[in-house]
């Protein structure tokens, strides 16, 4: 029959009769208590249990489980550990009988204590799944990862690497093997054979760290160290290691936790039990803190005290299977070992009066359980915890030491009372016990005391200790935060793969000129080649969160170069190079370090676009020319591009400048002047009749000359109905002047030109020469 039990493998269990046959076991009242406690009607179970055992000369142990696991379930846990002796009495508890006593114990200490979250009351009562693994390694809770903490190993950042992505993690995290991607944004990390991409420290961020964090930057690096000689067996110099970073840090739980698996794996289990001890203060909700002290406990020798750990866990995990096996395991063991070692009397019969307490005698099963005693004159309550004032269950003043010690006189004085309230007295988590219902509530968590250095600042938050760090002001100034280039605030920081950061545009500009770090000359061709230009986000947080008015004056001075920039009449940047027209496409090829910069502002701007103009001896670039806007930029591996640029509009050069390497201009842009009457007639007639000469003259071009002027400049412009409507005239004239055979200074001087009867003039002419130049 199912009760709702379960083994360790998962099967329905039912405690087994003792006297299957006896005449005083009705099978079918077995059946209704089975049902009962099926329908959640346990105390109907027990009536029945009771009155099944009344009828027998002698108790039946399996039954008397029953009626245990019943009580259990209706918070009778007086009765219940009554009814558990007796069948202990009857032959020693096994592991797998005592699930629903580990669960009760530590479904009231979760359903009492106030200080468990609710998040964890809420899958309370969850039991699908085995999640022991998870609840071993789970992430610390309350752990306060601020901006200076790796995602990966959840630190301080220790020798800090930034990735391609941008994001900062320690660099021993990055490189190791079972990281592929960044856990921020999921971009993969860039590897070698699968091997790490040989990245170095970020200089500027390490050097911050160990400005700001000096204390725990090098209890970071002792801690380290210490794995590493524990990775290689040397136990007791990774342990001065890891004392030495733990006097620095106290108040790491992290650090606590694994100086306390060194010390087990050291079977230094007093010591171990002292860290998982302080780790359980220091951090009373998390789960591991307390399974590490009952693992040290249990492993010490003092398994009454690994009990009251046991249910801690199961009472913050309720479905960490591993240790509510542990917990029935540990109870199972206390049970035998007061069994063991007292006078056994001769069992009785249950209603003759001899319940648990007459049976065995209870100062024997009050020390193997309980450490901790009631206060004098508390009243007994089955559900409810009760007060104690006493200290830690470690602590030498309120434990006795092993099974066979003797109590202190309040566990004497409190030696009679029933076994419910020695399981009452069990501590909630980080040493919390409900006070009695006539006292006033007491508060959820005492913090340990303890004297933070000025670099670790405190919170309290859900009865955890929690670290969150804060930059003091006095250490942190502008000048830990400059460009080497520049020698100004970063602005867009840039961390190469060589670990020194810049400005995102210095470090371009440099790399326009030289492939190589500015700083230590490390190639960086591969770098550029592949353009992963993406700034450093911690830098930019820092800067932004502690340096945000300097960012804010830094933010400014660039937006007013950019709008000079980006004005479009007064400084105009200048490609010189060759004649360009409107609407005509102009592929330019870029490779000299200026024009790339150049380039490179004018998409940075918005306004895409720049000046074409013929170089001149005297003055550097005519006086005229046309304005270029830019469709698209494909850049090669060593820096250079190919720039898709369309003739926008003419300008004349009003003066010319220079900047950064290139030619400026401040111009004024050119428009075609209107006619209109008898003027507009004969423009049309002109208009037309040229273009018929133009068809005619492309017409009779041969083929191999047709097909090259076809691949670079398309077909001939179709006649325009207006060819007033556009400031620089038809198309047609434009592309006719870029095929047309002329010398570039003929081109300018009818680029120049703002009439356009002037215009088409000059264009007759020039077809009629070209006409009559051609080889028959």
């Amino acid at each position: 029959m199912e009760t709702g039990v379960r083994s360790h493998q998962g099967e329905p269990f039912v405690h087994p009769l003792s006297n299957p046959g006896s005449s005083g076991i009705c099978p079918e009242m077995l059946e209704v208590a089975e049902e009962a406690n099926r329908a959640g009607d346990f105390n109907l179970a027990v009536e029945i249990y009771s009155s099944q055992l009344a009828d027998l000369q002698q108790p039946d142990r399996g039954l008397c489980l029953r009626k245990a696991d019943s009580l259990s379930r209706a918070g009778r846990i007086s009765e219940a550990l009554d009814s558990y002796c007796t069948a202990a009495s009857l032959g020693k508890l096994r592991p797998e009988e005592l699930p629903v006593m580990v669960e009760t114990i530590a479904r009231t200490i979760r359903e009492k204590e106030p200080a468990i979250p609710g998040t964890l009351k809420g899958n309370a009562h969850s039991s699908s799944g085995d999640d022991g693994a998870d609840g071993h390694e789970e992430c610390e809770l309350g752990e306060a990862l601020d901006l200076f903490s790796c995602r990966l190993c959840k630190c301080l950042l220790h020798e800090p690497t930034t990735v391609e992505c941008g994001h900062t993690f320690c660099k021993r995290c990055a490189d190791d093997e079972t990281v592929a991607e960044c856990v921020h944004c999921k971009q993969k990390l860039n590897r070698k054979d699968g091997l790490p991409s040989g990245r170095r420290i970020n200089v500027v961020l390490s050097g911050l760290l160990d400005k700001l964090f000096a204390t725990e930057s090098k209890a970071r690096k002792l801690w380290i160290e210490g794995e590493g000689l524990w990775k290689k067996r040397s136990l007791t110099d990774a342990l001065e290691k890891y004392n030495a970073a733990v006097a620095l840090v106290p108040s790491s739980g992290r650090l606590l936790c694994q100086r306390t698996e060194l010390h087990m794996e050291m079977r230094n289990f007093n010591q171990a039990v002292q860290d998982a001890s302080s780790l359980c203060r220091l951090k009373p909700l998390w789960t591991k803190a307390h399974c590490l002290k009952a693992t040290a406990l249990q492993k010490a020798g003092r398994n009454d005290e690994a009990l009251q750990e046991y249910l801690t866990c199961v009472a913050l995990k309720p479905n960490w299977m591993e240790v509510k096996l542990e917990a029935q395991k540990v109870l199972s063991e206390l049970f035998c070992s007061v069994f063991e070692n007292e006078e056994m009397p001769t069992p009785l019969h249950p209603l003759q009066g001899g319940l648990a307490t007459r049976l065995i005698k209870p100062p024997a099963l009050l020390r193997s359980l309980s450490p901790l005693t009631q206060r004098p004159g508390s009243s007994k309550q089955d559900s409810e915890f009760s007060v104690s004032k006493s200290a830690p269950a470690d602590e030498s003043s309120s434990r006795v030491s092993g099974l066979t010690g003797k109590l202190d006189p309040a566990a004497e004085e409190s030696s009679t009372k029933s076994l419910a309230d020695v399981l009452a007295s069990l501590p909630a988590p980080g040493g919390l016990k409900r006070k009695h219902s006539s006292e006033e509530p007491s508060a959820a968590f005492n913090p340990p005391s303890k004297v933070l250095r000025p670099d670790e600042p405190s919170t309290f938050e859900m009865g955890t200790l929690r670290i969150v760090r804060t930059v003091p002001a006095e250490l942190l100034d502008s000048g830990d935060m400059e460009c080497s280039l520049c020698m100004r605030l970063f602005y867009e920081p840039l961390t190469t793969p060589c670990g020194h950061t810049f400005c995102l545009k210095c470090l371009e500009r440099c790399l326009d000129h030289n492939p190589n770090c500015p700083l230590c000359k490390e190639n960086l061709s591969e770098y550029l080649a592949t353009r992963g230009y993406n700034k450093t986000l911690l830098m930019e947080e820092v800067l932004r969160r502690y340096l945000g008015d300097e960012l804010a004056e830094r933010k400014k001075i660039h937006e007013e170069e950019m709008k000079e920039l980006s004005n479009l009449n007064q400084e105009v940047p200048i490609f010189v190079c060759t004649m360009a027209f409107p609407t005509i496409p102009c592929p330019l090829h870029v490779f000299e370090p200026r024009y790339r910069l150049m380039i490179r502002r004018s998409m940075e701007t918005g306004t895409k676009q720049f000046g074409m103009c013929i170089a001149d001896d005297l003055k550097g670039f005519a006086d005229y020319g046309c304005m270029l806007r830019v469709r698209d930029v494909k850049f090669f591996p060593d820096g250079r591009s190919v720039v898709d640029t369309i003739g926008v509009s003419r300008f004349k050069v009003l003066s010319h400048g220079q900047r950064d390497g290139y030619h400026t201009a401040k111009i004024e842009y050119l428009e075609d002047k209107k006619v209109d009457g008898e003027e507009l007639v004969e423009l049309l007639k002109l208009h037309d009749a040229v273009y018929e000469q133009a068809n005619g003259w492309f017409t009779s071009l041969k083929d191999n000359m047709k097909s090259q002027i076809l691949s670079h400049f398309g077909h001939l412009p179709s006649k325009d109905p207006d060819p007033q409507g556009s400031p620089s005239g038809p198309a047609w004239c434009w592309w006719l002047l870029a095929v047309l055979p002329l010398e570039n200074r003929a081109q300018l001087t009818i680029l120049a030109m703002t009439s356009l009867k002037d215009r088409l003039i000059a264009i007759r002419r020039v077809l009629i020469f070209v006409t009559r130049k051609r080889p028959r």
